[in-house]
C-alpha cells in the first residue's frame, strides 16, 4: 500500500520479495528452521523482544508499548505442505514435493508487516505477541506450543489470526459470526474384499464397488444428517486400491 505522499508504510515491495523468498524455500512441519531463523531475525531487527523454540521451531516476538493492560496475540502458521509445485513460477519450490500450496508464505509475511508497522508507529498502548507458530498442516503445531506453556509465558485476553482467500478483492476481508473454517480430521476406512480375474467378478467379493457406494453416501451425512443451518463439509480426499499381500484380499482406502 503507497500513500498519496509515496511512503510505503508496510515497505510492500521488500514484503513480496520475502514471500517470494520463503515459497521458494518452503520447510514442513517442525522442520521450519530457516523459515524461523528468518522470522526472528527480522523481530529482532525491528526492536521486538523474541522468544524462539517453543513448539520446537516456533517463534514468539513480543511489543510493549505504554502503559496499557491489555494484551493480544496475533498469529500466523509457517510450514508447507507435502506435494510436488507444478505451477510454473520464477520464485517456485526449490524443494522436492515440497511446496507452499496453503499460502503460509504469504500469512508469515503478512504478519511481520504487522509486526514491523507496530513496532515502527507504536500508536498503541498495552502488549501484542507475534506468534509464528509451526505444524499447522496436521502435525499438531499449535498444541506442541500450548503444552510447552504458551499460555503461561504470554497471557492474553484475546488472539487473532485470518488465512488468505484468492478471489478477494486486494482491499476486501471476509468475516462472519461465529465458526468459519473447517477442522480437519483424518480418518481411514478399509474394504477387504476376495480377490478374483475381472472376467469373474462373481467368485470374488468386490471391494472396489463397496467403496464406491461409501463414497456416494458419505455426502448424505451433511445432505440428511447435520442442520442445513450448521456449516459442515465431509471430503473424501483420496482413495486406493490392490491386493494386500499379508491377507490376499482386495483392501480400498478412502
Amino acid at each position: 500500500m503507497t500513500l498519496p505522499d509515496g511512503n510505503d508504510p508496510f515497505e510492500l515491495d521488500a514484503m513480496i520479495a520475502l514471500r517470494h523468498d520463503l515459497h521458494a524455500h518452503p520447510e514442513l512441519g517442525f522442520e521450519e528452521v530457516r523459515t524461523s531463523g528468518i522470522v526472528a531475525e527480522k523481530l529482532a531487527e525491528a526492536g521486538i523482544t523474541v522468544h524462539r523454540g517453543l513448539g520446537k521451531t516456533g517463534v514468539v516476538g513480543t511489543l510493549k508499548v505504554g502503559d496499557g493492560v491489555r494484551r493480544i496475540a496475533l498469529r500466523a502458521d509457517m510450514d508447507a505442505l507435502a506435494m510436488p509445485e507444478l505451477a510454473q513460477r520464477k520464485y517456485g519450490s526449490t524443494v522436492e514435493n515440497t511446496m507452499h500450496a496453503c499460502g503460509h508464505d504469504g500469512h508469515t509475511v503478512m504478519l511481520l508487516a504487522a509486526a514491523e508497522h507496530l513496532a515502527r508507529t507504536r500508536n498503541f498502548s498495552g502488549v501484542v505477541h507475534f506468534v509464528f507458530q509451526p505444524a499447522e498442516e496436521g502435525r499438531g503445531g499449535a498444541k506442541a506450543m500450548i503444552d510447552e506453556g504458551f499460555f503461561e509465558l504470554f497471557p492474553v485476553d484475546a488472539a487473532y489470526g485470518l488465512h488468505n482467500m484468492p478471489g478477494l478483492a486486494t482491499d476486501e476481508m471476509a468475516v462472519v459470526a461465529g465458526p468459519q473454517l473447517a477442522s480437519s480430521d483424518s480418518w481411514e476406512v478399509v474394504f477387504r474384499g476376495i480377490g478374483t480375474h475381472g472376467a469373474k467378478p462373481h467368485l470374488g467379493r468386490d471391494a472396489v464397488t463397496a467403496a464406491g457406494h461409501f463414497l456416494l453416501a458419505l455426502h448424505t451425512i451433511v445432505a440428511r444428517r447435520v442442520d442445513p443451518l450448521q456449516p459442515a463439509v465431509v471430503s473424501a480426499c483420496a482413495i486406493s486400491a490392490g491386493i494386500s499381500r499379508r491377507s490376499m484380499s482386495s483392501p480400498t482406502r478412502c
